[in-house]
């Protein structure tokens, strides 16, 4: 019994002390994590909206989850909205942070940004473990293809793109390139009806 309550102390000591030390390397590294994610998600910013001055966040709309699945985007979920300024404070779009949950190897999280008249000024992804080599190949295959297209919806080939709303697949990984693909059309769709933005048909 002695024995017993000995290793029970024992343990229960080496339990606080583990508790205590991981209590205070979060606190010591939760501002440089946040601060780092705080610079990634301006650079994002930058990257999708080189002209923008400022960049400040909003609240998001609520959606109807039936009209939204109804849709095609069920799999998609809008993680953050941002308003995109000039200098003289006119807005000049948004910076949508998306999160699709249709990749093969996870989910995949980017941000967009769009123009007032509905122009996709380019697409930077914050997050994404697709197969190397395949998926992967996301940011130097798809993102090219979204930048300045001003389209009401995209749609993905496997033969080339012919038109302005086709984006050319990654050979081998349809799936990314689906999940990419309505990625951006939840955004759009996001923009167009609740944000008040143009489309390519107004």
């Amino acid at each position: 019994m002695k024995e017993m309550m000995k290793n029970t102390a024992i343990l229960l000591v080496i339990t606080i002390v583990a508790g205590l030390v991981l209590g205070l390397v979060y606190q010591i590294t939760k501002d440089p994590i946040a601060l780092q994610e705080a610079k990634k998600k301006q650079e994002a910013c930058r990257e999708v909206f080189a002209d923008a001055i400022s960049f400040e966040t909003m609240e998001i709309a609520d959606v109807d989850a039936s009209v939204w699945a109804e849709e095609g985007y069920a799999q998609e979920s809008i993680d953050e909205v941002m308003s995109a300024t000039d200098d003289s404070g006119g807005l000049l779009g948004y910076v949508i942070t998306v999160t699709t949950h249709e990749g093969y190897g996870g989910d995949i999280q980017f941000s967009i940004g769009i123009r007032m008249d509905g122009t996709v000024g380019g697409v930077s992804i914050l997050s994404i473990s697709e197969t190397a080599g395949l998926g992967m190949r996301a940011d130097e295959v798809l993102k090219p293809q979204f930048a300045g297209k001003q389209v009401e919806k995209f749609e993905y080939t496997k033969s080339g793109a012919a038109s302005e709303n086709q984006i050319d697949a990654i050979s081998g990984a349809t799936i990314t390139t689906n999940a990419v693909t309505n990625g951006v059309n939840a955004g759009l769709y996001y923009f167009q009806t609740q944000l008040g933005g143009g489309s390519a048909d107004e």
